[in-house]
């Protein structure tokens, strides 16, 4: 068990030192700027998202998840941001179409920066790692996680990082952050 834990950890750490810098910093100006965001993914990437909406809502960012009651329109200044680990999928691409249509800026969360959703963005932030779409050995899948864990496991520590980043940048305090946490837990 203990090598699986290292193997996977391991396989984590690739991802990361293929990360390019630059793409993480377009993506962090992008939530700095926006006036609202609102946030999307399907499957195990959506929980990653969610998570990710919850930390921007600590940060006193005015976030959302689309599909929420609460959710608010988007139009200029605001950002939708999606997540497209395999490269597309239906609702993805129409949600992107609707907000691109309001004026809203998109910013795609991917393992494949050629995939369709990527090239309907504004901005794109690839995450180099295995998903659905590579995960069998014909198509080059080398993780020991199954499907699309790989990529799953780096969004939650990539999103973790830019939180740490946008809170630097917006000069944000950590008890701030405390202080938007829920009480009702």
């Amino acid at each position: 068990m203990q090598a699986l834990f290292r193997q996977a950890l391991g396989e984590l750490g690739a991802v990361f030192d293929r990360l390019d810098p630059a793409g993480i910093d377009d993506a962090i100006k992008e939530i700095a700027a926006a006036d609202r965001i609102a946030l999307y993914g399907v499957g195990r990437e959506g929980l990653q998202i969610k998570g990710f909406a919850m930390r921007l809502f600590h940060l006193g960012l005015k976030a959302a998840m689309v599909g929420d009651m609460t959710t608010p329109p988007v139009g200029k200044g605001d950002l939708l941001i999606v997540s497209a680990g395999p490269g597309s999928f239906s609702t993805v691409l129409a949600l992107m179409g609707v907000a691109k249509k309001a004026g809203a800026r998109t910013l795609v969360v991917t393992a494949q920066a050629g995939g369709e959703a990527a090239a309907q963005a504004d901005t794109v932030l690839h995450v180099p790692a295995q998903t659905m779409a590579n995960d069998r050995p014909a198509a080059g899948a080398v993780s020991v996680l199954p499907m699309g864990s790989l990529y799953e496991g780096a969004q939650y520590v990539l999103f973790e990082i830019m939180i740490l980043a946008i809170r630097d940048r917006l000069g944000i305090a950590a008890e701030t952050m405390r202080g938007n946490h829920t009480n009702l837990e």
